[in-house]
């Protein structure tokens, strides 16, 4: 096909909703399932892929706002059709469920771009390593000590050498519950593994300190919002008043919010499907780099191995729990996980992720 005359010709959305196997919880939210919208676009008998975890409303947002914005397109011009997309919503705000509805389509034009030119997204985006560093992500604090030993269990096996747990619920006159469930993961993981622990913004900035001393004595290696995202000066006093690594990010939707948050951690978090998809992250990580800061990659595992793989500033790709779930329900061609690291796709061209047949099972609408 010719770079010159290829069209965008159609773009379909579908949302499917994976229940989880039991009602899950975190310091600040609770959930029983996870919805992803998911986007094919479609050029010439060749179609790409993206999806966000996110409302069923980002699919309306996709139809009613930016499938007209990019049909008609040519489908090489990715960044073209970014900023048309963003310059599109700047009535209904850029931000939030808008961002994670654009990153979907970000996403599948980029597959359909490595499509077209039957290249792996991978080398498209310029691999500088073979392999994506793991850990292991999840420790709701609805788990009970079994179910605990069960998801370490299952990151051990494939070989995470760092695993995260969930803290933060039941603040009372002390933090008998979190470092209690911090010491269980030192129990179940070994002496080898590195503890990190998430709050979800669940503590103010003097209870971010003082649990942050306990989790500091217990060896934990890494801090995830002790408190909001939002509150930057808050971040900036935990950050100074802890060892372990304060991090930070995972809502950032675009190069403002990343800037913003970027001073006051000691890692980036980026997610693809709220920053803006492929091309929201790497300019994300490019601030990153401008702080001398890593970029963790968060959530989506197989979705972020690509781009994950094509930085020089990554420290580690969240291997949630949740996700590796749902992806191998709704998605064939997913990245391999062994010997704690995933494998982009090399050998096919895109991200290699196709809709599974088990993804019916799921599907929501249309």
């Amino acid at each position: 096909m010719s770079v010159i005359s290829a069209k965008i010709e159609r773009v379909d959305v579908d949302i499917y909703t994976v229940e989880t196997p039991e009602p899950e919880a975190d310091g600040t939210l609770a959930w029983d399932a996870t919805t992803a919208v998911v986007v094919h676009i479609h050029t010439g008998g060749t179609t790409g892929l993206g999806w966000t975890y996110s409302s069923p409303a980002a699919a309306a947002v996709i139809i009613d706002h930016l499938a007209g914005v990019v049909g008609g397109r040519n489908p090489f011009d990715v960044a073209g059709a970014w900023q048309a997309m963003q310059r599109s919503c700047r009535n209904f705000g850029t931000r939030g469920l808008i961002m994670q509805a654009l990153s979907a389509v970000d996403i599948a034009l980029w597959d359909l771009k490595a499509r077209l030119c039957d290249e792996p997204l991978t080398t498209l985006l310029g691999q500088v390593r073979p392999a994506v560093p793991i850990y292991g992500s999840g420790g709701f604090t609805t788990l009970d000590d079994t179910q605990l030993a069960e998801q370490v269990a299952t990151w051990r096996a494939t070989g995470c050498s760092a695993m995260k747990i969930k803290i933060g619920q039941d603040w009372g006159a002390d933090i008998a519950c979190d470092v209690r469930r911090v010491r269980q993961l030192r129990e179940c993981a070994g002496d080898d593994v590195a503890l990190m622990v998430d709050a979800n913004g669940g503590y103010t900035p003097g209870q971010a300190c003082r649990v942050g001393v306990a989790l500091d004595d217990l060896g934990v290696v890494w801090f995830e919002e002790p408190v909001s995202s939002d509150d930057i000066e808050g971040m900036n006093t935990v950050r100074g008043s802890v060892r372990c690594d304060v991090a930070a990010g995972e809502y950032v939707s675009d190069l403002y919010d990343a800037r913003r948050i970027a001073p006051v951690v000691d890692c980036l978090q980026l997610d693809a499907t709220r920053c803006g998809g492929y091309t929201g992250w790497l300019a994300a990580a490019s601030v990153a780099a401008a702080h001398n800061l890593e970029v963790s990659a968060h959530c989506a595992p197989a979705l972020h191995a690509p781009v994950a793989a094509s930085i020089t500033n990554l420290r580690h790709l969240e291997y949630f729990i949740d996700h590796t779930r749902l992806e191998p329900e709704l998605f064939d061609g997913l990245p391999r996980a062994v010997d704690g690291v995933l494998i982009p796709e090399t050998a096919r061209p895109g991200h290699g992720m196709s809709i599974a047949a088990t993804a019916a099972h799921y599907r929501r609408w249309p």
